[in-house]
């Protein structure tokens, strides 16, 4: 079995590419770079004082749960671009990559052209960081927490569409209750949705679930990335949950606004 994997380059990405080469006979993986020092070095993200405090937070949450950035498993055939370099690729220089049986999006940018026609042919999957419909857009776990709705942070398994985060859902995948770190909390959430994925491809179920068109009137907040910016943060830090109030809203979950939940 082939996975073909587009995603970026920080640990939890890596840990997804790693985890998927248990499982097959060659992982090909397509990452989009960008520093993997956030908030301390300039690039997506700014690197003012409070961004370098909030993602000081991002990293070391994303360590506890991934360790740090390492070396990819022997059989993975990797490929580096710059973010946002995708969509110029050529179907040749991918073409080896592309005749995999299971294609996986996660953290990759948005994808168009031909690749995405090809990837929604052949029924690739996305993983969404946040729980649609409620939450769409960019950094949407963090909005969850940010609009104290710890419960509602996890993660989306759909099948890729031409709209961002807008394909028909197989599943939900999100962390046990727990008292944790808001910021440890939302890495948990990444690493549930790579167990789910590993476990369901690895068993093969992942075919047998009925995709689920998404109903938009459910929705509670979209995001862009320019939404979250120093005021934001600055907001977040000081009036972040503590752990405490984290398991008490995760033990009020109604799994009913769930679709096929994976709790791990």
């Amino acid at each position: 079995m082939n996975i073909t994997v587009f995603t970026g380059n920080q640990p939890r990405h890596i840990s997804l590419i790693n985890t998927l080469s248990g499982i097959a006979d060659k992982v090909y993986a397509i990452q989009e770079c960008i520093t993997v020092f956030p908030g301390e070095i300039k690039d997506f993200y700014d690197n003012s004082d409070v961004m370098s405090e909030y993602f000081k937070h991002v990293r070391s949450s994303e360590k506890e749960v991934f360790g740090e950035i390492s070396f990819l498993s022997g059989n993975v055939y990797h490929m580096a671009i710059k973010d946002g370099d995708l969509n110029k690729i050529s179907r040749e220089v991918l073409s080896e990559a592309l005749d995999s049986d299971y294609y996986i999006v996660f953290g990759a940018s948005y994808i168009k052209g031909w690749l995405i026609d090809f990837l929604i042919e052949h029924r690739a999957v996305n993983i969404h960081m946040g729980v649609s419909p409620y939450y769409r857009g960019n950094s949407c776990n963090f909005w969850a927490l940010y609009d104290k709705h710890p419960e509602l942070v996890g993660a989306t398994i759909h099948l890729l569409g031409k709209g961002l985060d807008s394909g028909d859902i197989l599943y939900h995948a999100l962390p046990a209750p727990e008292a944790t770190d808001p910021f440890v909390l939302g890495m948990k959430a990444v690493k549930v949705a790579h167990d789910s994925l590993y476990a369901r491809i690895a068993d093969g179920s992942i075919k047998g679930y009925d995709a689920i068109k998404q109903d938009r009137s459910l929705e509670i907040r979209y995001t862009k990335n320019s939404d979250f910016d120093d005021k934001i943060a600055r907001e977040y830090l000081d009036e972040m949950l503590t752990g405490e109030q984290v398991k008490e809203f995760m033990e009020k979950r109604d799994l009913s606004m769930l679709v096929n939940p994976y709790i791990g």
